[in-house]
């Protein structure tokens, strides 16, 4: 590289963290392409099926570990991260979550579903990102990531320095907790790369010891087939009946591990109105959501994250709830059971098997 294109990469790196805050990104890293040491951690989670059913957790093989592989000419990735703590989560967030959790006849979403798609707000400003630096660099190669790809997130976002790993696999900050979404930006452009981020986890194994249904299986080793995320968003069958009762109110996500994490006393509100809760998601009952039609579940979910589950997996995760309600004996159960077999019969099959499941549970 000439004299004259270090001096632009260099003017790109002096003013990349100016135009990442401008743009409502908390942090931003670099890290070069080299992730070797974590092929072979990726190929034992795959052997051992911890994916379950995400097939193009495997589908692009080592791509995952090799950047330079997935986007020719790839030599730096720039990760960004982005808080979503909503603007008027108040001092004391974390415990009214666990009311919530504990109020069997209330339904609760990971936070992080609340608002906007996060895929949508973090794409098209990490696009103009890239147009930022093209402005000042000219026409480069680059390609913007969005949980949208095989990209090993976490394992950049240490390298980068954006956080560490923590034990329940997700990134962590000293500054901000884990309440954030990462997005990368893979790039032809040699900006120097920013330290990597140090572990600070110690000896807590508060995350473990929380999951309700055990899914982290030990430190940095997450089993997606037990985790109530993945069974409630990824999976598309019938969810094990081992592990209905453990899921609880849980309709859409859970953020157990992060609502435990001491870290978390860090994270920050964001910036951006996209992720204010939007209603009813951060307080309906269970009633309410079931009595929304096919239509009104599009209506009130357009534009956000929940609608790519559809309306049959959202029902299906409904009942379940349903039915942990009417095992803890909530005060609407007697509602509960004839809301569920009002429908029974003119419900698909995979929610009429669930349905079946939550009529036979029983308060003790």
């Amino acid at each position: 590289m000439g004299r004259q294109g270090q001096d632009v990469v260099a003017l790109v790196a002096q003013q990349l963290e100016g135009w990442a805050q401008s743009l409502g990104f908390s942090q931003i890293g670099v890290a070069d392409v080299d992730l070797r040491a974590a092929e072979q951690g990726l190929l034992d989670w795959l052997a051992a099926g911890f994916h379950g059913e995400m097939a193009y957790m495997q589908s692009h093989g080592l791509k995952r570990a090799r950047p330079a592989e997935l986007v020719p000419g790839t030599v730096r990735v720039v990760t960004a991260r982005m808080d979503y703590l909503p603007r008027g989560a108040e001092e004391g967030w974390t415990e009214r979550e666990w009311k919530r959790l504990a109020a069997p006849g209330q339904a609760t979403v990971s936070i992080y579903a609340r608002g906007r798609d996060y895929h949508k707000v973090l794409r098209q400003r990490l696009q103009a990102l890239a147009d930022r630096i093209a402005e000042v660099a000219g026409p480069f190669g680059h390609r913007v990531f969005t949980d949208s790809a095989p990209v090993l997130e976490a394992e950049l976002a240490t390298r980068s320095g954006i956080g560490w790993r923590g034990k329940h696999t997700l990134a962590l900050s000293r500054e901000g907790g884990s309440m954030f979404f990462l997005g990368e930006v893979y790039v032809d452009l040699p900006l120097p790369v920013t330290p990597p981020a140090e572990a600070h986890c110690g000896r807590c194994t508060a995350c473990l010891d929380v999951c309700p249904t055990r899914a982290i299986i030990a430190p940095y080793r997450l089993d997606a087939r037990r985790c109530i995320s993945y069974l409630t968003i990824e999976h598309p069958g019938p969810i094990p009946e081992a592990l209905r009762p453990l899921m609880g109110n849980r309709v859409y996500g859970c953020d157990d591990c992060q609502l435990v994490c001491p870290w978390n006393k860090y994270a920050r509100r964001s910036p951006l109105p996209d992720f204010d809760e939007r209603e009813p998601l951060g307080g309906a009952s269970l009633l309410e959501l079931w009595a929304w039609s096919e239509d009104e579940f599009l209506r009130r979910t357009e534009g956000s994250p929940i609608r790519r589950i559809g309306h049959v997996r959202w029902r299906r995760n409904l009942a379940v709830a349903m039915g942990n309600a009417i095992a803890a004996g909530d005060v609407a159960a007697l509602a509960l059971r004839e809301a569920l077999a009002d429908v029974r019969d003119s419900s698909d099959a995979l929610v009429r098997e669930h349905i079946d499941w939550a009529l036979t549970q029983q308060a003790p």
